[in-house]
Parts: C-alpha cells; sequence; structure tokens
C-alpha cells in the first residue's frame, strides 16, 4: 500500500482520465505510479512523454535492449513495482520467460553478444550515485564497440528515466 493517498479516477483532472480510460477499459484498473503521477498533471503528462519516447516509440535502441535496461536499473534500485511491470511488458514485446530471468539474473548471465553486454554494464553503471566519475574515455569505450552517440544518449536517458520512476515508486512505498 502507498505510502500517501493515490488518487482514484473520479479525483483526476479531465485530461488525465482521457488517458485513463482506455487503460480501464482494457486492463480494468490503473497502476498505482499512474495514481501517483496523476496527482500532478504536469509531472503526469511530462513523464508519458518520456515512457512514449523512449521505450514505445521506435528508437535506435531495439525494444529488447530498452527492456534490459529497464530492468537491470529498477532491480539494482530495489524497484519491485517496476520490476514486476516491466516482466509483463518484455513478455509482451516477446521476451521469453527464461530471457527475462536471464536478464535478473545479471548481465553475464544474458545470452547475447559482447558488445550489448558493454553497453548494459556502461548503463548500470551510469545508474550509480557516482555517475559523475564517469569519463570521455568510458563513452569512447562504447562508442569503438560501434554504438552511435545517439544510441548512447537514448541508453543513459532510458537509464535517467529509470532512475526517476524508482525513486517515485520505492519512495511512496508503490507495489508493497
Amino acid at each position: 500500500m502507498a505510502h500517501i493517498k493515490l488518487p482514484e479516477f473520479e479525483e483526476m483532472t479531465p485530461a488525465i482520465q482521457e488517458r485513463a480510460r482506455p487503460i480501464l477499459e482494457k486492463t480494468g484498473k490503473l497502476g498505482e505510479i499512474f495514481k501517483l503521477m496523476a496527482m500532478d498533471e504536469k509531472i503526469y503528462f511530462a513523464t508519458d512523454m518520456m515512457i512514449q519516447k523512449y521505450l514505445l516509440d521506435e528508437t535506435t535502441l531495439s525494444y529488447d535492449t530498452k527492456e534490459a535496461i529497464a530492468l537491470l536499473v529498477s532491480k539494482e534500485n530495489g524497484c519491485k513495482m517496476c520490476v514486476d511491470v516491466h516482466k509483463g511488458i518484455a513478455k509482451m514485446l516477446g521476451l521469453s520467460d527464461e530471457k527475462i530471468e536471464k536478464i535478473l539474473e545479471g548481465v553475464d548471465a544474458i545470452d547475447t553478444d559482447a558488445k550489448e553486454k558493454a553497453l548494459l554494464n556502461f548503463c548500470l553503471r551510469a545508474a550509480q550515485k557516482d555517475s559523475y566519475k564517469m569519463l570521455k574515455e568510458d563513452i569512447d569505450a562504447i562508442r569503438d564497440l560501434g554504438y552511435s552517440d545517439a544510441q548512447i544518449l537514448e541508453a543513459v536517458a532510458i537509464t535517467g528515466y529509470f532512475n526517476y520512476i524508482n525513486t517515485l515508486s520505492n519512495v511512496f512505498g508503490l507495489g508493497q
């Protein structure tokens, strides 16, 4: 149970209700993170835009890679709710239960090439409190593996997004 009172559908602004209605019709419920963000329309729509542009739209990184980042960073941050949500999303995107479990075991357990493992480890390092210690050489090493600057930026943006959403979930006790 969340540490604060989360709004019900009827308490949300009309603009957020419009976004919530299809979710309610399809699933019969709204997740706690949706309700939390619905407390503030600006936060809701800014976050929703990040979800759309980083995770749902086709981008320079594959959906598999984006979901691996989501799962790894969320697990590292101890965000059970986000891990559970993204296990479901990864499955919807075609990842097998076995692949999802391997991702959750850590980068070394994932059946992928060294290039992607390096990117995932880079993202885990970027998710840490001391990310300010990362150097140009760290980025150069990922670039030397064949990732473009746009792909590196996208990977770090997704990492930052999950630090943000994991913080909201963890601080407010969502999914417990």
